[in-house]
């Protein structure tokens, strides 16, 4: 995900240039969407049919990359949740603030009974 969010933006900018206090999330959580999303934290994300944003964990950056560390697995799906083309990160696992937010390099219908999966290392974050 190479695209972070006006939220993420000010906060960064606020604790780096005006010394004010960020606590960083306690943990963060992936988002899909059947929208394209907005810096404002837009899009339609998935909902219903056993969709749950799921957690995610990054290893240490180069260049300021960092990758997903474990495969990241939603669904089965119950129901179909339509194609998914973009993805987000977000500080909580419902409702919470959208941090980066990337198109999927290829979008993927799920129907019922599928699966959606970053494999490790896939997903990467990028504050380059």
């Amino acid at each position: 995900m190479a695209d972070m969010t006006t939220h993420l933006k000010n906060e960064l900018y606020d604790h780096v240039l005006r010394n004010a206090a960020y606590a960083s999330p306690a943990a963060v959580y992936v988002a899909l969407f059947t929208t394209a999303t907005g810096d404002g934290g837009t899009g339609t994300e998935v909902s219903g049919g056993g969709y749950a944003r799921q957690a995610v964990t990054f290893g240490e950056p180069t260049d300021g990359v960092g990758d997903n560390t474990g495969a990241i697995t939603f669904g089965p799906a119950t129901e179909a949740w339509g194609t998914v083309t973009h993805c987000a990160l977000y500080d909580a696992e419902t409702g919470g603030n959208m941090l980066m937010h990337d198109a999927l390099a290829a979008q993927k219908a799920i129907g019922d009974t599928d699966e959606f999966e970053f494999a490790d290392g896939e997903l990467d974050a990028a504050f380059a």
